[in-house]
């Protein structure tokens, strides 16, 4: 009941407007000035956009639809598909290289976290309308832990997969900051719990999770 439509501050009509704006301006930009494949994927991360959050499917109401949608799309889609998008906008041929199959393999278990976080905040108008989330069938707290633990995995990967392979990394920084990015995460998931997983503690735990994703995108030029 709190996002912008369900709260009337932004109206329907106006929500569909910008959101048909948006995806014929993205679609013809990318059509205009890449090649067919750049457009396929662009046009498969809007189909799948669209099966997510547009009548009659809108699957984002269900835990699993949902959740595959959101790792594909901000793991893989997001990652290779903007890479090869910048190389191809350079005029360089795409090449695979250990700091990008790090950070895709990263961000789809990062987005594996968000698609099972995504829904905490609201849980109050999901059992209102009667949308199945993994936060209303699994609970706040429960939900919150393995959220945190997805997180927490994915940091001793990347820790872990520069011990082992010293060559494909700035080691040093890659194993410091993701211990420190641990950390940060660790804290957050703590103070929730003390904060005793309220609507406004859950709130900041779901955008630290944003920062840490962010953060992640901030490193990779460095690692």
């Amino acid at each position: 009941p709190y996002l912008p439509i369900a709260a009337g501050e932004l109206s329907l009509p106006m929500a569909w407007a910008f959101c048909l704006a948006t995806a014929i301006g993205g679609a013809t930009i990318v059509a205009m000035n890449f090649g067919p494949l750049i457009t396929s994927l662009y046009t498969f991360g809007l189909f799948l956009g669209t099966i997510y959050s547009v009548p009659p499917l809108r699957l984002k109401r269900f835990a699993l639809p949902a959740f595959m949608i959101i790792a594909t799309v901000r793991g893989f889609l997001l990652n290779f598909g903007v890479f090869h998008a910048t190389r191809a906008a350079l005029r360089l041929p795409f090449v695979w290289s250990p700091p990008v199959l790090f950070i895709t393999i990263f961000v789809t278990v990062f987005a594996t976290a968000i698609a099972v976080t995504k829904d905490l905040a609201d849980i109050d108008g999901d059992k209102q309308f009667g949308i199945e989330t993994f936060t209303t069938k699994m609970g706040v707290k429960n939900v919150s832990y393995i959220g945190s633990g997805l997180l927490l995995m994915n940091y001793v990967f990347a820790i872990g997969l520069s011990v082992f392979n010293p060559t494909w990394f700035n080691q040093k920084i890659m194993i410091t900051v993701h211990a420190i990015l641990a950390t940060y995460l660790i804290a957050k998931t703590r103070k929730l719990e003390k904060a005793g997983f309220t609507q406004s503690a859950v709130q900041t735990y779901y955008q630290d999770v944003w920062k840490l994703f962010y953060s992640e995108y901030l490193l990779l030029p460095f690692i």
